[in-house]
């Protein structure tokens, strides 16, 4: 005999309350770029053309991001019987994607300006750099708070935390030059530039691959889920337990449950809800109620 339970999944991910900020953000970091690409060409800097790349894929992350947000938003349907909570995890692979991408040309054509570096001029650079940090200081303090909220926002203030580092990189490089003459500063401050990138952009891309791959959520202990599970009076067994995330902060679970034979199943299936949507990080569960010596053709985890 058998009863299955289903609690009902959230209407919004947690990043839908933040897209206000990321709309701040993005028409900061828009209007930003053109002006950097701009003054790239002018001053003939690198560095300065790098940083506007990376500033080209956070426009492009927190635009998906947003649009992300917006279909995510949308409610189940027959086709769809989960939402449309993934959208926001595909965008944060693109966003990953190409950010490395961008990494790599920057390398290389670093590599290239450094056999033959040209003239730059500085003072020109250090304005436009000089600019760049004050938008990215906005956009950090205005996406600081929401940075926790889901996998999407951590990712827009990542992009904009690395653009604040590499506009203080692209100012020194404009200083060194202006001071020494030394024209090497930028290639050599451009390849730190796609270096940085690098890491924060890889640990984001595994994040997001691993939601894709139904990995348990880090915020969910699934052996002191499990625990808590045998140990709720009426349960025999468990088995079969699997934790996944439908995106960033909306965690779903499912579960066999071997019961006792005198346990009333109504109170055992409301015990067990209550316990693991109040107690763990999960908000969507699935008991399935059996009887002992009810088998199944299937994998016991």
């Amino acid at each position: 005999m058998m009863e299955e339970t289903k609690t009902q999944i959230q209407t919004t991910s947690a990043a839908s309350k933040h897209k206000k900020n990321l709309l701040i953000v993005l028409a900061l970091s828009g209007t930003y770029l053109i002006a950097e690409v701009i003054g790239g060409i002018v001053t003939n800097s690198l560095a300065l053309l790098a940083d506007a790349a990376h500033m080209l894929t956070d426009v492009v992350g927190l635009l998906l991001a947003f649009i992300a947000i917006k279909i995510g938003e949308r409610k189940a349907d027959p086709s769809k019987t989960y939402g449309y909570y993934r959208t926001e995890i595909l965008a944060a692979v693109i966003n990953a994607v190409v950010l490395l991408g961008i990494s790599i040309y920057v390398l290389i054509e670093a590599y290239k300006r450094f056999q033959d570096p040209p003239e730059v001029q500085s003072t020109s650079m250090l304005i436009v750099a000089g600019i760049g940090l004050l938008v990215n200081v906005v956009g950090l303090m205005i996406l600081r708070k929401d940075s926790e909220a889901s996998l999407n926002m951590k990712g827009a203030y990542f992009e904009v935390l690395s653009d604040m580092l590499t506009s203080v990189g692209v100012m020194i490089a404009g200083v060194i030059m202006l001071t020494t003459g030394w024209y090497y500063a930028d290639p050599l401050i451009s390849a730190a530039i796609g270096l940085l990138i690098f890491p924060r952009t890889w640990k984001l891309l595994m994040e997001a691959v691993h939601i894709l791959l139904e990995g348990t959520p880090k915020d969910v202990d699934i052996q002191e889920l499990r625990t808590s599970l045998e140990q709720t009076q009426g349960v025999k067994n468990v088995h079969d337990l699997h934790v996944w995330s439908l995106t960033s902060s909306v965690n779903a679970m499912s579960a066999h449950i071997v019961k006792d034979e005198e346990a009333s199943q109504n109170q055992l299936l409301k015990t067990l809800t209550d316990k693991t949507t109040q107690n763990f990080k999960i908000s969507h569960t699935t008991f399935q109620i059996e009887e002992e010596g009810y088998e199944e053709n299937e994998v016991h985890l």
